[in-house]
């Protein structure tokens, strides 16, 4: 059964805002409260592979103190640009 990208966008949302570690539940909920709406399915399913991911990795990928891998690259470009980070 394929899920419907209104209740892959909500699980998405609180996904986003119970994660391991502070920070990550800030930089995550509002860069999908910014987007998740206008994301489409593909988008949709290259965040939750993401989500998937260990906080302290996320962390370091968004902050730019370590390069994300390569499928992930284009998304974590996109949350750290979301708030001026560099990576």
């Amino acid at each position: 059964m394929i899920e419907p990208l209104e209740t892959a966008r909500k699980r998405l949302a609180m996904r986003s805002m119970r994660r391991g570690i502070k920070e990550m539940d800030l930089i995550l909920t509002a860069f999908a409260d910014a987007h998740l709406e206008d994301m489409d399915a593909e988008a949709i399913a290259a965040y939750d592979r993401l989500l998937s991911e260990n906080d302290q990795d996320l962390y370091t990928w968004v902050t730019g103190q370590v390069a994300a891998p390569s499928e992930h690259a284009a998304l974590v470009k996109q949350i750290a640009g979301h708030f001026g980070a560099s990576t």
